[in-house]
């Protein structure tokens, strides 16, 4: 029994559309948005698991970003390792450590050590930030503001990262206890993305990063206001510029490039 989380999303979609021959069930926080045509479809949460019992391979897609996401991760991971489940795939993040400059990496980190100490086989899809929304970084004038200077980012397609959790699903035992970092094809300076999406690019201080975000909203929270800024940091320091042939090696073809990712 498979059991695929995420999948009113980009990746999770994908990936359950692609396996819809194999009857995975659907866990989804509100059933009424699954997509059409499957028949098990599950009400489930992170902070209220549900829908494991029978499952042996789960596709588990990161929370979404809050304060309490470790919380979360944690205790669906317990619930999915109590239920029996023999095998997760997580999709975690390429700069994944308990010290990652990308602030939301280390929640990624956290998420790895609960699902190995969990005792379950697992598969580590550790994806770069993803190609197809960098240009929603820009603001409504069409300039991406940040402290990225000339850092490079090997930006992933979400539908690569769909492309190789499909190709692991379908044949998990090959991907057992195994760690892909999924990338782009190239490493792109900022400055290189605005020019290939049609906006502009202005680098910021941290400084000018952290005040410009608090005057855009001023609800939010410090761990918010680090994990956007440190987006950038993330790109300048290096952290995401390893690029690697994961995608091909696992899907089958090409990681698609900036321009490819944009095409519908």
């Amino acid at each position: 029994m498979l059991a695929i989380t995420g999948s009113t999303g980009a990746v999770g979609g994908r990936v359950a559309r692609a396996l819809a021959d194999l009857s995975p069930r659907l866990l989804v926080r509100d059933p009424a948005r699954a997509p059409a045509g499957f028949a098990d479809v599950a009400a489930c949460s992170y902070d209220a698991p549900a829908g494991l019992d029978g499952v042996s391979l789960l596709f588990m897609v990161s929370g979404a970003e809050a304060v309490d996401r470790r919380e979360q991760h944690r205790t669906f991971i317990g619930a999915a390792a109590d239920a029996g489940v023999g095998h997760i795939v997580y999709t975690s993040f390429a700069g994944a450590a308990p010290d990652a400059t990308f602030t939301l990496g280390r929640d990624h980190w956290d998420a790895e050590q609960a699902i190995r100490e969990s005792g379950m086989t697992y598969t580590f899809l550790r994806d770069n930030f993803y190609s197809d929304l960098l240009p929603y970084f820009a603001d409504a004038q069409g300039v991406m503001r940040g402290p990225a200077g000339d850092g490079r980012v090997a930006a992933v397609a979400r539908a690569d990262v769909a492309d190789v959790a499909a190709a692991v699903l379908r044949a998990p035992a090959d991907h057992a206890d195994a760690t892909y970092v999924l990338t782009g094809p190239e490493a792109l300076t900022l400055t290189e993305v605005a020019q290939r999406t049609g906006r502009t690019f202005e680098d910021e201080t941290v400084e000018e990063a952290y005040a410009s975000r608090r005057a855009a909203y001023p609800d939010a929270e410090d761990w918010q206001l680090d994990a956007w800024v440190s987006t950038y940091t993330a790109i300048r320091d290096g952290s995401c510029a390893e690029v690697t042939g994961d995608v091909e090696r696992v899907s089958g073809h090409p990681a698609r490039t900036l321009e490819q990712a944009l095409t519908p």
